[in-house]
């Protein structure tokens, strides 16, 4: 139990840690057209976040995939970058009609780059453990613990300005969504890929 405990811990801290705030911000963009009402989208958002992150993880760990960690730490940002630019773009009708497919192939998708970008500390601290499953397991639920923390946390943050506040939810779409673009932007003008 205790092998559990630790990756688990270390899948919560890696998704909460502000130094590592990539995850967070797209945790963030990627809830930004929602509401507390569709919280059954939302965490369905955030697993397929996880079971991405999951895949490209274990296949990493397994060293299947190996990757240039300059070119993820380049990939992780622009993949923040296009969903929060695809919500500014998202028509209001189409939010409110569910008919926002678009944001459920990112989460997929876009968790398996970010799940590259962990890969390299999880494999140094695996070493010569004669099997990964647990410890994949355990890190992912911790991953998706964490997830559901950040998005319970922007979702009273989103109910207190949109819900209480009377803050447009198109205006907070455009907001949230263009400040998480605006810092993604600078995150890919400061990776070493492009020095």
């Amino acid at each position: 139990m205790s092998e559990f405990k630790l990756y688990y811990g270390l899948g919560f801290d890696h998704i909460l840690d502000i130094n590592g705030y990539d995850h967070i911000l797209f945790v963030i963009v990627l809830c930004a057209l929602f509401q507390r009402t569709d919280w059954k989208k939302i965490l369905i958002l955030v697993t397929a976040f996880t079971v991405g992150h999951s895949i490209t993880l274990a296949l990493s760990t397994m060293r299947v995939v190996n990757i240039n960690a300059d070119l993820i730490e380049f990939l992780i940002p622009v993949t923040i970058l296009v969903t929060a630019i695809s919500n500014l773009f998202t028509n209001d009708d189409r939010i409110a009609e569910g008919k926002i497919w678009r944001n459920y192939l990112y989460a997929g998708f876009f968790g398996l780059i970010h799940g590259l970008g962990f890969s390299n500390y999880l494999r140094a601290l695996l070493g010569n453990e004669e099997s990964i499953i647990l410890p994949l397991f355990a890190f992912n639920v911790g991953l998706e613990v964490g997830q559901i923390i950040i998005v319970a946390l922007f979702m009273v943050i989103s109910f207190i300005f949109v819900g209480i506040g009377g803050v447009g939810r198109r205006d907070w779409k455009m907001i949230i969504s263009s400040a998480v673009g605006g810092i993604a932007l600078m995150l890919m003008l400061d990776t070493n890929y492009l020095n």
